[in-house]
């Protein structure tokens, strides 16, 4: 016998609380194998692949892409167990997750090991044929819904509508249509069963909510048709603009840096620098051959191994502030972040233990995590842990900028492009290779001499690479 069973959003750890469905990876009617990836979701740090701990038969998907999802929200219901052929009593197909062919509570992205099997489609009128008819033996069969996709029906009132109990078995889904004045034995549950699930009082809501502001736009149109100058930027502007949701990686931005301008009383600090000697050495680095020869070095990676090295002489600004301890915490390692821009937005991918690799190991590493972040496929972990930020928008064909703090980190090193421009070398006027460096620090964790002598140590190692040479 046929057992449905509903597979929820799991944590997804790093204090994340919802998801955005991004792919489905399955379809209604497929067959499914246990911790076999089933769904593509976008939370605030990273994309990540959600295995299903069931197997079985998928009988219904909750949510479209582009959905938002809280944690512990239906995310699909498979139906597990024999559904031809089968034999035996209610007691051997259990509820037990384990018993049925599950895997137990998977971390996102992990699974326990086992490769995903093939996917093959199963007509939903097979299925349907399979689970509902009944054994000889009298056992009772569970029907499992085959649904592409969730749908509210508003029932028409009638006399049988307030007989019988509501199918609702979640506190917060009867509060939820309490608050919001919905009636629910006017629903037609999507669950097993016909169970009322939360998905389908958040689409009651939102027909509700759409059928008033119908309402009142057609209430206004003859207003605004007698006066359609008195608000040219008023009213009319604002039914007509378009609202882009702050969610997954541009919702996570908007609230870091809304924090950094609210905590952090930050000052910024800039200076030129003459880099056509460090142009001149990456050249000959990577021009190199026989045993001296390897990987090339990026500019950004010859960048970030100055910055570990003024982080050495000024650890000041490899810190952080601890507001309810009122205590600033000077941390010993070099996390080191950069700035990449994406299709998804702004991510800051972190290099671990910079502070212990050279620039070949640091721009190794760069290139890695860049990669991942094009693809999508950084994790978490990979996108937190920073104690300092280094923000290339020079490859956006801009000379400066003020870069706001990465909370809760202490400061933020920026470079521009590097670009000819005329410059006095050796007291003659000559063409040089120049680069603004700006550093944005918070002024609670050291003074402007700290943050000077900071920056001036980076524009020192950038005009007389020779320098770095004391440290290495």
């Amino acid at each position: 016998m046929a057992q449905v069973l509903e597979f929820k959003l799991p944590d997804l750890g790093e204090g994340l609380t919802e998801a955005e469905i991004v792919r489905w990876l399955v379809e209604v009617g497929d067959v499914v194998a246990i911790d076999q990836p089933v769904v593509e979701v976008e939370t605030a740090k990273a994309m990540v692949e959600v295995p299903c701990p069931y197997g079985g038969v998928v009988t219904a998907r909750f949510g479209e892409e582009g959905t938002e999802l809280p944690v512990g929200a239906p995310l699909l219901t498979v139906a597990v167990g024999a559904p031809e052929g089968s034999s035996g009593s209610g007691e051997d197909s259990g509820s037990d997750p384990e018993s049925s062919g599950g895997s137990g509570n998977v971390l996102v992205g992990y699974g326990t090991g086992a490769p995903a099997a093939r996917r093959r489609r199963i007509r939903p009128g097979r299925l349907d044929r399979s689970v509902t008819e009944a054994p000889a033996s009298g056992t009772p069969v569970v029907k499992a819904p085959v649904l592409e996709a969730p749908v509210v029906k508003v029932l028409v009132a009638d006399a049988s509508v307030s007989e019988g109990p509501v199918p609702v078995v979640s506190p917060l889904v009867r509060r939820l249509a309490r608050q919001h004045d919905i009636d629910l034995r006017r629903l037609a549950g999507s669950g097993p069963d016909g169970l009322i699930l939360r998905a389908d009082v958040d689409r009651a809501i939102r027909t509700a909510e759409e059928t008033a502001t119908a309402t009142a736009r057609a209430a206004q149109a003859p207003v605004q048709a007698q006066a359609p100058a008195a608000a040219p930027n008023g009213v009319a502007a604002a039914v007509d603009a378009e609202r882009i949701p702050l969610r997954g990686v541009r919702g996570a931005v908007a609230d870091k840096l809304s924090r950094s301008r609210t905590e952090i009383p930050d000052a910024t600090c800039w200076v030129d620098a003459d880099a056509t000697e460090l142009m001149a050495v990456r050249a000959a680095m990577n021009a190199a051959t026989g045993p001296s020869a390897g990987p090339k070095v990026s500019v950004l990676a010859l960048l970030a191994r100055i910055c570990t090295a003024a982080l050495a002489r000024f650890p000041e600004l490899n810190s952080t502030v601890d507001t309810e301890a009122r205590e600033i915490v000077r941390l010993s390692g070099v996390h080191l972040g950069f700035a990449a821009q994406t299709e998804r937005g702004l991510v800051v991918p972190v290099v671990r233990d910079a502070h212990t690799r050279n620039a070949e190991s640091i721009g190794a590493e760069i290139a890695r995590l860049t990669e991942l972040a094009r693809t999508g496929k950084l994790s978490p972990a990979q996108l937190t842990g920073g104690t300092f930020t280094l923000n290339n928008y020079g490859v956006f064909g801009v000379d400066g900028s003020t870069p706001i703090i990465n909370h809760p980190e202490a400061a933020m090193l920026g470079v521009g492009r590097i670009m000819p421009k005329p410059w006095v070398h050796q007291g003659e006027l000559a063409v040089r290779q120049v680069v603004q460096l700006s550093l944005t620090f918070d002024h609670r964790v050291c003074d402007g001499g700290t943050a000077g002598g900071f920056l001036r140590y980076v524009a020192d190692c950038v005009e007389q690479p020779a320098v770095l040479l004391r440290t290495l």
